[in-house]
């Protein structure tokens, strides 16, 4: 059985959606990794959302779940797979995983990354590994092709939980969760406008 550190806090139906993708195999143009370190993102009600506010580019969070959601900030693309159902606007996005088959092809992609573990350490990173890129916005993961998330691979034993990257609003939020242990983790960024955090 799985065993889970998490603050006793409530939380939004987003975040256990986010702890199942821990652990899943994800296919991606010619590269699988598993799914290392994950961010939940509670749609309208989570300031630190893109779908805090409906707008043409966050359309897709309020489509079907189980499509992507890629967006690119800093150069990078980042990706995100819807959970809510339709109407809904959450997502999780996709920050780390462990490069397991097409590892050839994902260092091919990251040249300038000498450790394997490192492949695909954090959200810009995973992407570039894997291929995935703004061709594969609004991609239904669950059919064959393409960008597909496949079963949990890996038990992922201890599960910890703290906040999200380099958000600026809801900041304090536990709502960033990863496998213990796991090199392929990014490190916690704050941001700087976030403020002080805050005591639980």
């Amino acid at each position: 059985m799985e065993s889970l550190v998490l603050a006793m806090v409530t939380e939004p139906s987003v975040c256990p959606e986010a702890r199942g993708l821990l652990g899943r195999l994800l296919t991606s143009h010619g590269v699988s990794a598993v799914i290392t370190e994950v961010e939940a993102y509670d749609g309208p009600h989570d300031p630190a959302s893109h779908a805090y506010t409906r707008t043409p580019r966050s359309e897709t969070m309020y489509g079907p779940p189980m499509r992507l959601y890629v967006y690119r900030i800093h150069g990078h693309h980042c990706a995100n797979i819807v959970t809510s159902p339709e109407g809904e606007g959450s997502a999780v996005l996709l920050r780390a995983g462990r490069i397991v088959d097409g590892l050839d092809v994902a260092r091919q992609r990251r040249q300038t990354m000498v450790d394997d573990e490192l492949l695909a350490r954090g959200p810009g990173n995973l992407t570039k590994a894997v291929g995935i890129t703004m061709s594969d916005l609004r991609t239904d993961v669950t059919s064959p092709g393409g960008v597909q998330l496949g079963a949990r691979v890996q038990t992922p034993g201890t599960i910890l939980a703290g906040p999200r990257v380099g958000v600026r609003l809801a900041a304090d939020e536990p709502w960033r969760f990863w496998i213990d242990g796991e090199p392929s983790v990014s490190a916690y960024r704050r941001h700087p406008k976030a403020g002080r955090p805050k005591s639980r």
